[in-house]
């Protein structure tokens, strides 16, 4: 059942940017009412001028690193189906990274990476995207129920209201992660049974592939996942460390692993992900520190850093890939 265009109308060019101005009010609030913002303030600056600049060059280094390994997995997945060089399949994700943008929930990946398969065997690779996120998601979900799990003591007693709904949340998410574990690790098993009652479904070329996944390959991949996340979690202990939101690194990256956890499950579009960013941040980090405006900062930078700056590179090699297309075509 398709969407009716007035309600499409209203989610992309209201709603969506109506939620985003509540939620950065709400933040620009939260910062305004810290004590000493005038002095938080003027430590930043100075972060600025000192060695700590060192943090954002950091930082920013590992944008590359972060997205190469990202290209890396789509390699891997790819090659399953036809070769591809890892500086094609890094191009690919930087194109569906400016996709992602509009899109909800990241779903525009997947068509800037088709764009770089041949004609023919483009629907092939959805899934193969598809397994890549899972593993993600896998990551995101183990790591994030084990920060929830360290940090039950601090947010029962920050919310103590919580108390229940916080044990439904724990376990709910240990049964989601144990099935989605025990889908991932099987894929191909999955398909390879399935495919005996769909012999005869013309999509089933779709997810032929995924039949030759064994453990040790899915296991690769969730690997590659896992040292992603933690080049999110670098980035954030360097960016925290810049705006002086000065908390030990292990308990920032047990915080930073519930908020990546809430982001998952929240519906978004990347506009609006910034909002949700700094929101949880900010009501989580501010248990540890009284910095909101370097909470705030570092949310905002983050987005930039990972998403903003691929995306327009991303879309710069978009306008490449029709260039070349219209000079073949002429």
């Amino acid at each position: 059942m398709r969407m009716p265009k007035t309600i499409k109308i209203f989610l992309n060019y209201f709603l969506g940017p109506l939620l985003f101005v509540g939620l950065s009010f709400s933040i620009f609030q939260q910062i305004r009412q810290q004590p000493h913002l005038a002095q938080s303030w003027e430590e930043i600056k100075s972060s600025f001028l000192s060695y700590k600049i060192l943090y954002l060059a950091f930082a920013v280094a590992l944008i590359f690193v972060n997205w190469g390994i990202e290209a890396w997995k789509w390699k891997l997945l790819v090659s399953t189906v036809r070769p591809m060089n890892f500086f094609t399949a890094y191009k690919a994700v930087l194109s569906g990274v400016s996709f992602s943008v509009a899109l909800p929930n990241r779903v525009g990946e997947y068509i800037g990476r088709m764009m770089y398969q041949p004609e023919g065997g483009r629907l092939k690779t959805i899934s193969l995207a598809v397994v890549g996120s899972i593993a993600q998601l896998l990551a995101t979900l183990f790591f994030g129920t084990l920060g929830l799990f360290f940090l039950k003591k601090h947010l029962l007693f920050a919310f103590p209201q919580f108390v229940i709904w916080f044990q439904f949340v724990l376990y709910g998410l240990l049964f989601i992660l144990g099935a989605l574990a025990l889908f991932y690790f099987n894929v191909g098993a999955v398909v390879a049974f399935f495919s005996r009652w769909l012999r005869s479904h013309r999509y089933l070329y779709l997810v032929e592939s995924l039949q030759n996944f064994n453990a040790a390959f899915l296991f690769k991949i969730f690997l590659l996942s896992s040292i992603r996340y933690g080049v999110f979690l670098l980035q954030y202990i360097a960016m925290f460390y810049l705006f002086q939101v000065d908390v030990p690194a292990l308990l920032i990256m047990t915080v930073m692993s519930v908020v990546f956890l809430a982001l998952a499950v929240i519906p978004s579009i990347a506009l609006l992900e910034v909002g949700f960013r700094g929101e949880i941040s900010l009501k989580l980090m501010t248990l540890f520190s009284t910095n909101s405006l370097g909470i705030g900062l570092t949310s905002v930078t983050i987005w930039t850093l990972n998403l903003v700056l691929p995306a327009l590179i991303g879309t710069l090699l978009l306008v490449n890939i029709k260039l070349l297309s219209k000079h073949d075509k002429s």
